[in-house]
């Protein structure tokens, strides 16, 4: 088995903590743990780091699997960014503006922005809401009514968990014009739900922090580079220096207690013994791992659904979109991002489509596929109808983001189980938030911060100021 580069990190003591999985929450929870000086070995069954948010070579293209976006409020992932000095290559917008497209209304009055002022909260949209050509008057009056009222939910309050978002919007005015053009708009990227099937719940809470919080919240980020480039290769040279041990291509086949209250985790070919074992892999392999007793119900976790996102690829011989990304209305697509300098394309462009909620056509045929959304595309950028096709490629994510349904947030587990020792991180745990970038980091830093209590460890204080930051 090979072994990972050790530098020099913080001195570490005898403790040693297993850190099973290498997406965002792994190597979150092992940079935490090892930057408060506890020895840290990373197990990884993948020949990479980054669990879903990852890149692969195409020809001489770097594709990503999905476009990940995040935002200003993400105060988590940016501190993430900042410990692996990868902020730089993801920027975010120096304020929100989304240019959003109807093909339903005649070429030349189709675009609409969602953007903000300089202005405090709620005052920061409402230029843009008043002027937003995809709403009529009543819907927009009707829209910042109902704003209000989300401002006025308490987040704490556990019966949000058990409605949906689509009955309460109804409840509160809004037309499915209104839902269409502005609440699933915002709503179907950031939860991979439709309202109708989203908790009311998660959605608050992302409606409340990332629009009604701060005026600058829902600005956007995303990364100008291949997504392996941050979650793998920037996040390997960090775990390096930090002294953490990495083990790719290296699957645990069991976890069991020892004799002195420790753990043993078995890997082909070695047990590692360990005074605490953090599950960082999503809920079924955590289900498949946890050892008898270790939660009370753990079939709750089988209870947690998931769902797909499909990202439909396109390499066109010219330059078709002139701004870095779109999302539209009255068509099958949704966002539509310019990934041409970020995969290295030398000439041409190339737009990545990212499509969630995508049940009913993950498992459709790349023909089916590519029918449907080149004419879509001509609809929508009239550049693209001279234009020749180079290339056109699916990546299917099927379990991508647990389901953010009714009800799920008494199915999420917090960091600690009832096993001594033993804890969970992934984006799909008890953070509060739905399954994004920054739920999966927040969830690291959770279990991090559990396993340093356990061990009598102070927890690095650098590591949680974004908490105050939030």
């Amino acid at each position: 088995m090979t072994h990972g580069t050790r530098s020099q990190g913080p001195v570490a003591d005898g403790r040693h903590t297993v850190v099973v999985g290498g997406g965002l929450a792994g190597v979150t929870t092992a940079l935490a743990l090892a930057d408060a000086g506890v020895r840290v070995t990373l197990l990884e069954g993948r020949p990479r780091l980054g669990g879903l948010a990852f890149s692969f070579q195409r020809g001489g293209l770097s594709v990503d699997n999905g476009q990940h976006v995040y935002l200003r409020c993400c105060t988590a992932y940016r501190w993430f960014l900042d410990r692996i000095e990868g902020a730089a290559l993801a920027p975010l917008q120096d304020r929100l503006d989304v240019p959003v497209l109807d093909v339903a209304r005649p070429e030349g009055r189709r675009l609409g922005r969602l953007r903000r002022d300089a202005l405090p909260v709620p005052l920061h949209l409402g230029r843009s809401l008043a002027t937003y050509p995809h709403l009529s008057l009543a819907d927009r009056a009707k829209v910042g009514r109902a704003a209000l009222a989300l401002k006025g939910l308490d987040l704490a309050d556990p019966a949000l968990d058990a409605q949906d978002f689509g009955s309460w919007l109804a409840a509160h005015g809004q037309s499915e014009r209104a839902v269409e053009a502005l609440w699933d708009l915002v709503g179907v990227a950031t939860l991979n739900a439709v309202a109708g099937d989203a908790s009311l719940g998660l959605a608050a809470m992302v409606f409340k922090t990332g629009l009604l919080s701060d005026p600058g919240a829902a600005d956007i980020g995303w990364a100008h580079v291949p997504l392996g480039e941050l979650h793998d290769r920037l996040a390997r040279k960090a775990l390096d220096s930090a002294g953490v041990r990495t083990e790719l291509r290296t699957r645990v086949t069991s976890v069991a207690g020892n004799t002195n209250g420790g753990w043993s985790v078995q890997v082909p070919g070695e047990t590692l013994e360990a005074d605490a074992v953090v599950f960082a892999v999503p809920q079924r392999e955590a289900y498949d791992l946890l050892p008898e007793g270790a939660l009370d119900a753990p079939e709750r976790l089988l209870r947690i659904g998931t769902a797909p996102i499909l990202n439909v690829h396109v390499v066109y011989d010219r330059k078709v979109l002139a701004r870095p990304f779109f999302t539209a209305l009255g068509s099958p697509v949704q966002w539509v991002f310019d990934r041409t300098e970020a995969s290295g394309l030398r000439e041409g462009q190339y737009l990545a489509l990212s499509q969630s909620a995508a049940q009913d056509e993950i498992d459709e045929p790349v023909a089916v596929l590519r029918e449907r959304y080149l004419p879509e595309l001509e609809r929508l950028l009239p550049l693209t109808r001279g234009a020749e096709v180079k290339d056109f490629f699916v990546t299917r994510e099927r379990t991508a983001t647990f389901a953010p349904t009714p009800g799920v947030g008494r199915l999420r587990p917090g960091a600690r189980t009832k096993a001594s020792g033993l804890y969970l991180a992934g984006a799909w745990t008890a953070t509060g938030w739905p399954a994004t970038m920054e739920s999966a980091v927040r969830s690291g830093v959770g279990a991090a911060d559990a396993v340093l209590g356990a061990l009598g460890r102070p927890r690095p204080r650098h590591l949680f100021e974004f908490e105050e930051a939030a």
